[in-house]
């Protein structure tokens, strides 16, 4: 008796396995995320009390403008962490307050995230069809944000909240008596909370190098 006929077999598996690959780079962005939670930890680990603060018995207004300054700058390299801080919520309260450019700015950062950054350097961007290389990317994304943070409510949002927080920063430095808080502490002045910007930029620097 004839064996019956083998049927044919599709090789369709490693189409789909190709399919399969995440749209973003997920080794990159995990250490991206672990250095700077790292640096973020450690830099709120360095703020001063808040009572320091504000603490009235301090607060006594500068004989002059040169007094003022000199007290702005003591107070900002021992009060740096809080400061920024300040801004942050400052700028964190602004956003919640106007939901829709909270929106567009998470956009912007998704966009910036998954379609430039940590997007796999073996995979182009395809989009209606038609693929796009590495500089259209990044020009079209350069010009996008752009478009949306200048011509949009987005810029000035974001500018009149830093200005508010630099402003309250300024006139606490200014008044605030720096006594010898600062005496004590001879760390360089980008030291602690603002050092995660130097270490995200080192995370993320491997993912852009691999575009170049």
């Amino acid at each position: 008796m004839a064996s019956p006929p083998t049927l044919p077999i599709s090789g369709s598996q490693p189409t789909t396995g190709a399919q399969s690959q995440p749209p973003i780079a997920t080794p990159a962005f995990r250490a991206f995320l672990s250095r700077f939670s790292s640096s973020v930890r450690h830099g709120f680990s360095q703020r001063r009390p808040w009572s320091e603060l504000v603490d009235r018995s301090s607060m006594t207004r500068p004989e002059s403008l040169s007094d003022a300054y000199s007290r702005i700058r003591k107070n900002f390299s021992y009060f740096r962490v809080n400061y920024v801080t300040l801004l942050a919520l400052i700028l964190a309260f602004s956003l919640l307050s106007h939901p829709f450019s909270l929106l567009v700015l998470l956009s912007i950062l998704a966009a910036w995230t998954f379609l430039y950054l940590f997007r796999p350097s073996d995979q182009p961007l395809v989009i209606l069809g038609r693929t796009f290389s590495d500089t259209e990317t990044l020009v079209g994304l350069v010009v996008l944000t752009v478009i949306v943070v200048f011509v949009s409510s987005v810029g000035s949002l974001l500018i009149s909240a830093l200005m508010v927080g630099f402003a309250i920063v300024c006139a606490h430095g200014a008044f605030r008596v720096p006594e010898d808080l600062f005496l004590d502490d001879q760390e360089p002045a980008n030291a602690g909370f603002l050092s995660f910007l130097g270490n995200a930029a080192s995370a993320a620097a491997p993912s852009m190098a691999a575009r170049v």
